[in-house]
């Protein structure tokens, strides 16, 4: 449980099933780590809206600190993509090695059996020959299988979405019919340990040295100076001083150290055919799909953003990459990115972008 109104309905909903239900928060971030100390920290609050919640439903529940794996296992990796230059995505990862990772794996070992339920949009379909499928929900706009993608078969075997089949409005509204404390509280956006009332490049700047190096034009030109190449997103505006016309971000160099811009967002250098995936994350991971091989691929749709649509594309395999062809060129596109795909409603996996073309 997290102390938002999706896991605070979950838990509701199972409490009035035949389950052995108990509750537990997970602690990912120790924000003494940045400032020295807990004080009015989000995480207490909430922890406290948790043991409301658990309260009312009469469940007992715990607080297990990860904050340590979570540092080791998705933070730090994370900060050296950063630092390469590439736009990772922790929240997917953390999904991944901690939620249905280390929590996962000590709550195996101390309760023998235990399936993990949580807030999430998503749904388990099941095949023929009984195995799990990570499926689209009936919220198709609050639609998490996006951060879910890098799931184990393993771990999603002992997965449970109570809220599949609900809507945001109706999560809501029977939040609200619960008498539930959390029923009005606001939607939770942005990373775990940033939060939303600090600039990410401010927060980054606390465990990155800055790297100075050269702001280029397209035609090699330096036209300015940037401190780390984190600061900057492919397709997002760059802030330069005395320039016509706004000036986009098209390219990160890491060996060079440089940041290339254009002066559309519409330029054709922001625009790629096909991405490459070198890690490539089979939810089953001995999936057999007969086309992959092939020349053509397999029809599919991919999403490298989670805020955007799935857009149609063919997926195949070449010397032990994926290669993701869109069927029409795809905007700002920038390698560390998670490219997810989908054979209708049913999420076969994701990777990391190793390069867009």
């Amino acid at each position: 449980m997290s102390g938002g109104v999706d896991s605070s309905v979950a838990a509701t909903h199972l409490a009035g099933k035949d389950y052995d239900l108990s509750a537990v928060y997970m602690r990912n971030w120790d924000s003494a780590d940045e400032t020295g100390t807990d004080n009015n920290c989000a995480w207490k609050k909430d922890w406290e809206d948790v043991q409301k919640i658990c309260r009312i439903l009469d469940l007992p529940v715990e607080l297990i600190d990860l904050s340590k794996e979570y540092w080791l296992r998705v933070f730090a990796p994370a900060l050296q993509q950063w630092e390469n230059g590439m736009t990772p995505n922790p929240d997917i990862w953390c999904n991944r090695e901690i939620k249905f990772g280390a929590l996962l794996d000590r709550l195996r070992d101390q309760y023998p059996g235990t399936y993990l339920a949580t807030g999430h949009y998503a749904r388990i379909g099941w095949s023929f020959d009984d195995r799990p499928k990570l499926m689209r929900p009936k919220d198709r706009h609050k639609d998490q299988t996006y951060y879910l993608s890098s799931l184990s078969e393993a771990s999603l075997q002992k997965a449970l979405f109570p809220l599949s089949n609900l809507t945001k409005g109706e999560v809501r509204d029977l939040a609200k019919r619960y008498s539930l404390p959390t029923a009005s509280r606001e939607e939770s956006m942005g990373l775990c340990f940033v939060g939303e009332r600090r600039r990410f490049h401010d927060f980054l700047n606390q465990y990155l040295t800055p790297k100075p190096g050269k702001i280029v034009n397209e035609d090699g030109e330096v036209i300015g100076e940037h401190q780390g190449l984190w600061r900057y997103t492919i397709g997002q505006g760059a802030k330069l001083r005395g320039m016509p016309t706004r000036m986009y971000v098209s390219k990160k160099d890491h060996e060079k150290n440089e940041v290339m811009v254009v002066p559309s967002s519409n330029h054709p250098s922001l625009l790629f055919d096909s991405i490459i995936s070198s890690d490539w994350h089979w939810i089953w991971h001995d999936h057999h799909i007969s086309q992959l091989d092939s020349e053509k691929g397999f029809q599919a749709t991919v999403k490298f953003r989670h805020m955007m649509s799935a857009v149609p594309c063919r997926i195949k395999r070449e010397q032990g990459n994926i290669v993701i062809v869109f069927d029409e060129q795809q905007k700002a596109v920038s390698p560390g990115q998670v490219a997810v795909v989908w054979k209708g409603d049913w999420c076969l996996g994701c990777g990391t972008i190793s390069q867009a073309l």
